[in-house]
């Protein structure tokens, strides 16, 4: 899809206009983080992280995750240029395309992004749906690189809650905010089989990272 020249300068505007307002609010957040070492052991390792997350938990990340190449799916329409451009803004790389359209394209893109060094990131359960269930592409692109899945959740003491698909939260100014890495999920190869295991697996690894980060937010109140 090409946008025109018109829908480029209103992306550009408000990408202008978000990224300083999103970027104030994540540095007011107090962060709890657990597993951080789990993405240290995958890079020493020599390998990178495919980072996998719900749709609905993905701005706090954006601060957490900055600033380390970390490339991400956005759609080829006007809702992914502007936000590709705050992606880019935050120091993420980005493959175009989707579910729906380029999505194979894209994970060709991420595929060769991983194999020369660059982290990856999936909102699995994206881009429309359904909330909770994730799609096969995750597993696809680890099984196909050998790199592995690192799955993490996000809750917060305060928070939005968006009247979307996927319910998505944006924790309020000054919340205390848990980020919990849970341990690296490697795939062996991409058939079926494989496939619909890993699905399982890292559906099973976010609800228990979900329990986690709501345990590390017990007795907080901001």
């Amino acid at each position: 899809m090409t946008l025109s020249a018109s829908d480029r300068l209103k992306a550009g505007a408000i990408a202008l206009t978000a990224y300083p307002l999103i970027a104030a609010l994540c540095w007011t957040y107090r962060w709890r983080v657990e597993g951080a070492e789990h993405y240290d052991r995958v890079t020493a390792a020599g390998r990178q992280p495919i980072l996998a997350l719900w749709h609905g938990r993905i701005l706090p990340g954006l601060h957490y995750f900055r600033n380390r190449g970390v490339v991400v799916i956005t759609s080829q329409n006007f809702d992914g240029e502007w936000i590709a451009r705050i992606l880019h803004r935050f120091g993420f790389g980005t493959a175009r395309g989707s579910t729906s359209r380029g999505g194979a394209r894209a994970l060709v893109q991420m595929r060769r992004d991983l194999l020369a060094g660059k982290p990856a990131a999936f909102t699995v359960d994206g881009p429309r749906g359904p909330a909770r269930v994730v799609q096969p592409g995750v597993a696809f692109l680890a099984g196909a690189t050998g790199h592995p899945i690192l799955p993490y959740h996000i809750e917060s003491t305060r928070y939005w809650t968006l009247r979307s698909w996927d319910r998505t939260q944006i924790p309020k100014p000054f919340s205390t905010v848990a980020l919990v890495i849970g341990a690296p999920i490697a795939v062996a190869g991409t058939d079926d089989r494989m496939l619909e295991r890993t699905v399982a697996e890292v559906e099973e690894a976010l609800r228990s990272l979900e329990q986690r980060a709501l345990e590390a937010l017990h007795g907080f109140h901001g």
